[in-house]
């Protein structure tokens, strides 16, 4: 996959968002740090993706939708991964809030939903997940934004 390509990713219902979300977790491994923007309107799949990453990277317990508390940490596979949800930001400045500063992208995960509501403070992605309601199920739209992250894929 070249830069700034989409794989476009069928998924029939929850079980296969999940799946999607444990295949990225080869992203987490790979390296120490790195920020993926998730999209998607209310109900889209997102917190469901999380899920079947973290719990393939290890994490045990609830694994809760960070709308209400901002942000949701987890340490899994050496690494501190943060689900961010800005939903409820009304000023990008209210970022720095959230540890961006303590906890930059390149030294931990940040998996942040709503990612336009940090525009001019948010770094540049990773990657980008679209997810979207498509018939029965879902469908997945998965850019790699620039080199240095392989997409552990397969259309």
């Amino acid at each position: 996959m070249n830069d700034q390509e989409t794989l476009r990713i069928h998924l029939p219902n929850a079980t296969a968002t999940e799946a999607l979300g444990a295949r990225l977790a080869a992203w987490v491994r790979a390296q120490p740090g790195g920020l993926v923007y998730l999209e998607g309107e209310l109900g889209a799949g997102k917190t469901t993706l999380m899920r079947g990453l973290l719990r393939e990277l290890g994490v045990q317990g609830a694994i809760r939708s960070p709308t209400y508390t901002l942000v949701e940490p987890y340490e899994a596979a050496g690494r501190r991964l943060l689900h961010a949800d800005l939903y409820r930001i009304e000023d990008p400045a209210e970022l720095y809030a959230l540890g961006l500063d303590d906890l930059p992208p390149p030294l931990a995960w940040w998996w942040v939903e709503w990612p336009q509501r940090g525009a001019g403070v948010l770094p540049a992605p990773l990657a980008r997940i679209q997810l979207s309601a498509a018939g029965a199920g879902r469908e997945a739209l998965v850019t790699r934004c620039g080199s240095g992250l392989d997409l552990p894929l397969s259309t």
